[in-house]
């Protein structure tokens, strides 16, 4: 019975409905109760099919109206374009590292470690212990915690030979990440406009960042050994660059790290010309075959600036970076923090202190070095048998990636859109090249979800390149 007497009033009320005016207030409950003879309950139920099938609308407190029609248009947000004008400095669109895929694909993509590689039961702990202290609800210093800069100067300061003065707590100023630490590094040590000489190819998160700082990025060509030398010098001497930005340990994406005669030259270079070397020593933590010595341990007169991240390693939730600058450019570098970003969260330090200083952190370190290593054989041996046109100019000891050249003639952008249909995510090199890139190169990441899935994955790539 009541379906029917809702039923008689759904139908009468979308009499109603079709001649009046959007917007226009229905009679109230009450007077459909009286109307119609039925319960408010019946009522209530009526309107509420209305509303289910877009007729009307109910503003609680106020009563029923009819649901305006709304008709769908373009966007005009052309006024924009006036307000804003050009850009001075076009920012890169979103790497291929930074995109999100559906958890049925094979992602050889990433730039971060799959969870299983990261030490998920000492974050939850320092989580835990971290929210019961002070750093809940204190503000911290502008350069840091203390206690994390005192850790980043000791671990620096420990591998520096005999006969060099270690860094100072007071050197490190810590910061929300590293992408926001190359940001103000290239905004107080290069500034907008001026020459920054960069290894080509190179993160594209220092290329963004240089993008987003106004620096003007100089290539100069590197490869599975590290920078050209004489190239360096001849950037040095042409720009008159007084920075250089390098990755001489496992660098991204190459996997190349230095030689003790390279770095001896390259840090020569740098002196000679009164110049910084920006050192990013992102893969502190992902030695595989060979330890990981930042040129920072071999110069103690304030040329080399040191960015170390534990993001990658400790947690991505867990952006925490310090850089250690001595001298004047520190202040530099500090002053330019605090207007972007005053101090970085608490909680976040004494998370990542935490965790660093916990004997198991020592322990997770060597069960993910071998751990790298299995998954780094394992994705370089499928390549060699599913990939034959791939040329693999060196096997990385160290880091999250390889470095894989294909033929000249690949089409990249059909490639990588191809095993995408076919369930595979890759990233095409080119968002790596600060200029025009040198080759058909891939960036494939073996530090991934489902390694077992890597021979699959190479399977797909080899098939996708030969029906090129």
């Amino acid at each position: 019975m009541n379906n029917d007497s809702s039923a008689r009033i759904v139908a009468g009320l979308a009499e109603w409905i079709a001649t009046a005016a959007p917007g226009a207030r229905l009679p109230s409950t009450r007077s459909l109760v009286a109307r119609y003879g039925a319960s408010p309950v019946t009522v209530q139920k009526a309107l509420r099919t209305l509303a289910a099938r877009g007729a009307v609308e109910s503003r609680p407190g106020v009563g029923t109206f009819v649901r305006a029609v709304r008709v769908a248009r373009p966007n005009d947000h052309g006024w924009q374009t006036a307000a804003l004008g050009a850009p001075r400095h076009r920012v890169p669109h979103l790497a291929p590292a930074l995109r999100t895929y559906p958890n049925d694909v094979i992602a050889l993509h990433s730039g971060y470690p799959d969870r299983d590689l990261l030490p998920e039961r000492l974050v939850r702990a320092a989580f835990t212990r971290a929210a019961r202290g002070d750093s809940t609800v204190s503000r911290p210093p502008a350069a840091g915690l203390p206690e994390l800069q005192a850790w980043f100067a000791s671990e620096l300061g420990a591998a520096m030979p005999a006969g060099l003065t270690p860094p100072d707590p007071s050197d490190v100023i810590v910061f929300p990440g590293s992408q926001s630490g190359l940001g103000t590094t290239f905004r107080a040590v290069v500034g907008a406009g001026r020459p920054l000489l960069v290894e080509s190819p190179t993160y594209w998160g220092a290329i963004l960042a240089a993008a987003s700082a106004g620096v003007r990025l100089v290539p100069v060509p590197s490869g599975p050994d590290g920078p050209d030398p004489d190239e360096l010098e001849r950037a040095f001497a042409r720009t008159g660059a007084r920075a250089f930005y390098a990755q001489p340990n496992f660098a991204n994406p190459t996997g190349a790290r230095w030689s003790p005669g390279l770095a001896d030259r390259v840090l020569g270079t740098v002196r000679a010309h009164g110049a910084f070397l920006i050192e990013d020593d992102w893969a502190h933590d992902f030695g595989i075959d060979a330890e990981p010595v930042p040129l920072a341990a071999r110069d103690d007169s304030g040329h080399v600036v040191h960015l170390r991240s534990l993001t990658k390693s400790v947690s991505p939730t867990v952006r925490i970076a310090g850089i250690t600058a001595r001298g004047p450019v520190r202040e530099r570098i500090l002053a330019d923090a605090q207007a972007e970003s005053m101090y970085v969260s608490g909680i976040l330090q004494a998370v990542a202190l935490d965790v660093v200083t916990q004997p198991a952190w020592r322990t997770h370190l060597r069960h993910l070095r071998h751990q790298l290593a299995a998954r780094r054989d394992l994705l370089a041996g499928a390549l060699r048998e599913h990939v034959p046109a791939a040329d693999l100019p060196a096997i990385p000891r160290g880091g999250l990636n390889l470095w894989v050249r294909l033929p000249d003639t690949t089409d990249l952008t059909r490639l990588v859109r191809d095993c995408e249909t076919a369930g595979v995510i890759i990233a095409h090199g080119n968002a790596w090249f600060p200029a025009e890139p040198t080759g058909a190169y891939l960036r494939l990441n073996y530090s991934g979800p489902n390694p077992g899935a890597f021979p699959e994955g190479a399977r797909v790539v080899g098939q996708a390149l030969a029906r090129q």
